[in-house]
């Protein structure tokens, strides 16, 4: 991060709890949360120290927007886009401006309408052999639960088929170091990232072995030309017609990539949007309670199928509230490619701005009782593309928005048609904040559903596990999304 403002009309204020020579990285490290919201206050931006450079917090919703809209002056960078491309390189989250057109292009075809239903039949039958392998009385790990689904799902739709048990495992691993290691390795001074602490050889090594896992898929791939149908042959047969001659198809190294940006997004984000769901359904007995009514009207004492979606209402309603209160992205950088203007400051070129979707989907004067789980916020509509916006926005909103809303819907459904969940202890839970808003040890119980005096609370339609499923369809079978943007 630079200096970043000559102002035009007034000066950018300096926020509060900045120490000499550190800024404000303590407050950042001790209680992110917090020292973000402190920051509510001021309406437009506030300046952040973080030791000798310097970053602007943009406040509004509409300044928020313009930076989002304009993302040729307003390019993908910052610190958090740094150490996200130490491990994904130049993906089509992490890819700077010039980059990005190309690749969305290229991309764009896997995330078609059309191949929806493909998707959703994937993650409904890996959600209901999920849900269908716990048993009653279970304590859950919810967040490693959540990610062992995601994974499996993930890994189906990528690339045809799941991982071995133990690459499966060692790539669960691999990814929390990684995950867990992103924003300290933010806050961190470059000097300090550089020591050969105990931390940083856990980190390097994950990162080394996770990128080797995925660059044997691709190599295994591209030796073996058939169209499996999945995300990956998808990409490999992918042509950009307005790219230059040479230019029209994706190297292996963009490859691999893209396919190590949609496989941790794949697996990481939606996991934890489905951990906090199941948080706040399990700390709000009557939303919960309605849900499974919907859930049984639905479904009828059928399976859950991707043709349910319209009817799933409140579970829609659940999903968005989930992350309007926990966006997994709760925090976001761009850096100023060249001069410009923003809410009538003058940024010079290199600086950084910091976005905040936690900041906005929490200020008291955009939603009423914001700290509060409501579903039934969104009854009168979609949500506000300024002041919502988990997704981000404008050309780099993710690309695979509508596919993880739906992933979502769909695995919350099948978990709450069979089981009740309940908090394990009384102390409220709180996120872990990573580089995004982890639910990392997570733990709720679980109780078989009872629907009748006559019923023991299981299903007797009980889903095989994975390993035991047909794989999808090859024609139109699914790729995953997830927040590749």
């Amino acid at each position: 991060m630079t200096d970043t403002t000559t102002p035009l009309a007034g000066s950018v204020p300096l926020a509060p709890r900045a120490w000499p020579l550190l800024g404000h990285a303590l407050p950042l490290l001790r209680d992110p949360l917090a020292f973000i919201m402190s920051l509510s206050g001021y309406r437009e931006m506030v300046r952040l120290r973080l030791g000798p450079s310097s970053a602007v917090m943009i406040c509004d919703p509409d300044l928020t927007r313009q930076v989002f809209l304009n993302d040729r002056t307003f390019d993908k960078g910052g610190p958090i886009y740094d150490r996200i491309r130490e491990v994904i390189g130049d993906g089509l989250s992490t890819c700077a401006y010039p980059l990005h057109r190309r690749q969305r292009r290229l991309c764009q075809p896997s995330f078609h309408p059309a191949r929806l239903a493909g998707y959703g039949a994937v993650f409904a039958r890996a959600a209901e052999a999920k849900a269908a392998s716990w048993q009653d009385g279970d304590v859950l790990d919810v967040t490693q639960e959540m990610m062992t689904l995601t994974t499996r799902a993930t890994m189906e739709t990528m690339f045809s088929g799941a991982l071995p048990a133990e690459t499966m495992r060692r790539s669960l691993a691999d990814t929390a170091v990684i995950v867990s290691a992103f924003f300290r390795r933010m806050m961190t001074p470059a000097l300090l990232r550089r020591l050969p602490t105990p931390q940083k050889r856990r980190y390097d090594a994950a990162r080394t072995r996770l990128a080797a896992t995925i660059a044997e898929i691709i190599a295994e791939r591209r030796a073996d030309p058939t169209d499996h149908a999945d995300l990956l042959s998808t990409l490999v047969a992918a042509v950009d017609e307005e790219s230059e001659e040479g230019k029209r198809q994706l190297t292996d190294a963009e490859l691999a990539d893209e396919a190590l940006t949609f496989f941790l997004g794949g697996m990481e984000t939606t996991a934890i949007t489905l951990a906090w769901a199941m948080h706040l359904l399990a700390t709000d007995p009557d939303v919960q309670h309605r849900l499974k009514a919907e859930t049984d009207q639905v479904l009828a004492g059928g399976r859950l199928d991707p043709a349910h979606l319209p009817s799933l209402g409140l579970a829609s309603r659940v999903v968005t509230e989930t992350l309007r209160l926990y966006p997994p992205a709760w925090m976001m950088t761009r850096v100023v490619r060249e001069d410009a203007e923003l809410g009538g400051v003058r940024f010079k070129g290199g600086s950084t701005i910091v976005l905040s979707p936690y900041l906005l989907h929490r200020r008291p004067d955009l939603y009423t009782d914001p700290d509060r789980f409501d579903p039934d916020r969104w009854l009168d509509g979609q949500p506000d593309r300024a002041t919502y916006i988990p997704f981000g926005a404008g050309a780099r909103k993710c690309i695979g928005d509508q596919f993880a809303l739906s992933e979502a819907i769909l695995a919350l459904t099948a978990i709450v048609d069979r089981w009740d969940l309940s908090p394990v202890g009384d102390h409220p839970f709180r996120p872990k904040v990573e580089t995004s808003l982890s639910s990392r040890g997570l733990r709720l119980r679980l109780t078989a559903r009872r629907r009748d005096a006559g019923d023991d609370g299981a299903r007797t339609d009980v889903a095989q596990p994975l390993s035991a499923v047909e794989p999808p369809t090859r024609p139109g079978a699914a790729c995953p999304v997830k927040h590749g943007e």
